[in-house]
């Protein structure tokens, strides 16, 4: 009787990338690329704006990505847009004391 094997991929934990590009990147692009073309498709500006746009999107996201972790444009886009001070000691505006729920004169207990 004989082992039973079967193939395991090395890296269990790898992205998925195609291209080079995460999934959210070609996302991106992709969007551009259908959303130029629904504006400036029956133009002259189709060229231009559609097809080299689109291929000058992809190249700055590949060569500015490069050697970044994953999702780096989306945490980095989270720091610039959140609150320029954060301070570990402030008191939370968000915080609600829990309170238990009390009926009302009116409503029946149970």
């Amino acid at each position: 009787m004989s082992l039973l094997v079967s193939k395991v991929p090395r890296a269990l934990e790898t992205k998925a990338r195609l291209f080079g590009f995460e999934l959210g990147d070609l996302l991106l692009i992709f969007l551009y690329l259908a959303l130029s073309n629904l504006i400036f498709g029956q133009t002259r500006l189709k060229f231009p704006l559609v097809w080299l746009g689109t291929a000058a999107l992809a190249a700055a996201l590949y060569f500015l990505k490069r050697g970044k972790p994953d999702n780096y444009l989306q945490h980095a886009g989270e720091h610039f847009w959140s609150a320029g001070v954060l301070s570990a000691g402030a008191t939370d505006v968000e915080y609600r004391p829990y309170q238990p729920f009390q009926p009302m004169n009116d409503e029946v207990k149970l």
